[in-house]
């Protein structure tokens, strides 16, 4: 896409309160709807926040603009569409005629559009070390956290482990999301090295979150227990 169509783009994007092409140096946090970096919201209504490339965004745009001269009174009333086209379908009641690959890059988008959005999902797993060559037993056998993420920009995320009771950090790191099979948008892993001492009348003292430094999007906060010498 040239330049004078990205500024168009940009131009009608803003108007309508839809976040500004991802293609620029940074994206912005706009809610759990914000786009991962390299698209945008679809606009097909004001209400369309399906993410999709900007190319799409402005083919959208263009099949709004231009709606009423394909129309024709016909077997489906007054919005039939003339031969040659569909009705889009984008969203329930979406009759705007597309020609038929539109129609497809729309359901294709809408199905593809969760895992273009920074959910920023967080969870924690655990992990142990064997015990060292010529022992039987060691502190590696208790298990420790490992705080892992999916649907992330590609690009930094910064972790913290604060305690619950001040927000003292406890463990944090700025890393890389990047992409892994199975894993939507930018995802890790990372052993953190903090022993789980979550157990019976331990309750959670302290969470986990992951910062999107690309969006500004934060993680929900996951609970968890550290410090197994703090009663």
């Amino acid at each position: 896409m040239n330049r004078t169509l990205l500024g168009l783009a940009a131009v009608a994007i803003a108007g309508i309160g839809v976040a500004l092409p991802a293609t620029s140096a940074a994206a912005a946090d706009y809610g759990p709807d914000t786009c991962r970096q390299g698209y945008v919201w679809r606009g097909a209504k004001p209400s369309d926040l399906v993410c999709v490339t900007p190319g799409n965004r402005d083919q959208t745009a263009l099949d709004n603009s231009v709606k009423h001269t394909r129309w024709t009174s016909g077997a489906y009333g007054a919005h039939t569409c003339l031969t040659g086209y569909v009705w889009r379908d984008a969203f329930d009641g979406d009759d705007v005629c597309v020609h038929p690959r539109v129609r497809s890059q729309a359901a294709a988008d809408n199905a593809a559009s969760p895992g273009r959005k920074v959910a920023a999902k967080l969870w924690i797993s655990k992990y142990t070390i064997k015990p060292k060559p010529g022992t039987t037993t060691s502190t590696d056998d208790i298990p420790k956290l490992k705080i892992n993420g999916s649907h992330y920009n590609y690009g930094q995320v910064r972790l913290f482990v604060r305690y619950s009771a001040n927000n003292r950090v406890a463990y944090s790191v700025t890393l890389g999301a990047s992409a892994h099979p199975g894993f939507a948008g930018g995802s890790f892993g990372r052993k953190t090295g903090l022993f789980d001492c979550s157990g019976p009348g331990k309750p959670a003292n302290a969470y986990a979150q992951a910062h999107d430094l690309v969006s500004g999007r934060w993680s929900a906060r996951v609970p968890i227990r550290i410090g197994c010498a703090v009663l």
